[in-house]
């Protein structure tokens, strides 16, 4: 079976045989595509980045499993806070955390070196999101003013095993778009130019009408865009959408796991 750049782009899952005819064929443009150069991280809208996506296969037991997720674009609310914390519901301050459904993702990273998939330790995950009304911290909008406020934001880095876990709460929802957070994995973030993978986690509707119903989301009325409305979403192929455990009333956690070339 022959792949092609839309094998890539598309983003969905390879086997372990067309891995390495990717590797063969295609792995120095998909290379390029993840270490290309950053656009400067600022509170303003920024350039969305090409979609791209890598994929790999264990190479042993127990690694992380390399698996193809889609690049999305990164939005207009990434503000590089450098705030290195697992739990990012409240402000450093020491305000109170923001109210809402608690959420624990654990990301597991992996990256492509030759033939082989590897954890990949010491890269730097960014997670930031709205809050339950639809507002992002240390940013201003025409809707809300949240400048010095640094709620919802924060990265890990990636141990040994290529893990990183953040605690937060569900995210709520605002005009135009489906329920997402969005993520960022960097190696060298003060480099001019080096991996930077940017893309956005999504939720099952019928989970959101759950979590929805309840406070503090409920205040803010029912939402007008559902993923199939979004396309944002539709680039996904439905493989950044989290696969939750847990219930809208004690919380959720996931593991996600993602492989990509360095």
């Amino acid at each position: 079976m022959g792949l092609d750049a839309d094998d890539v782009l598309i983003g969905r899952v390879l086997s372990r045989r067309e891995v390495l005819v990717l590797l063969g064929t295609a792995g120095t443009a998909a290379a390029l595509a993840a270490c290309a150069p950053r656009a400067t991280a600022t509170g303003t809208p920024a350039a969305s980045a090409a979609a791209t996506a890598s994929a790999g296969a264990s190479s042993s037991p127990g690694a992380p499993a390399c698996i193809v997720r889609p690049a999305l674009t990164e939005g207009p609310y990434f503000v590089d806070e450098r705030l290195l914390r697992s739990d990012i519901r409240s402000d450093p301050s020491g305000a109170a955390e923001r109210e809402g459904l608690p959420l624990e993702i654990a990301f597991a990273v992996s990256q492509i070196n030759g033939s082989e998939c590897t954890a990949l330790a010491n890269a730097l995950v960014d997670v930031w999101h709205c809050d339950a009304a639809g507002q992002y911290s240390d940013v201003q909008d025409p809707r809300f003013d949240t400048t010095g406020q640094k709620w919802l934001r924060g990265y890990q880095v990636t141990d040994a095993a290529g893990n990183a876990t953040f605690l937060t709460i569900y995210p709520g929802w605002y005009q135009g778009r489906t329920v997402h957070i969005h993520f960022m994995i960097r190696l060298d973030p003060d480099a001019s130019a080096g991996l930077e993978f940017t893309s956005q986690l999504f939720f099952d509707d019928a989970t959101s009408d759950q979590v929805y119903a309840n406070a503090p989301y409920a205040a803010k009325g029912e939402r007008g865009t559902r993923n199939a409305d979004e396309g944002i979403f539709n680039q996904s192929e439905g493989l950044l959408t989290l696969a939750l455990t847990g219930d809208a009333t004690s919380g959720y956690s996931a593991r996600f796991e993602i492989g990509i070339t360095a």
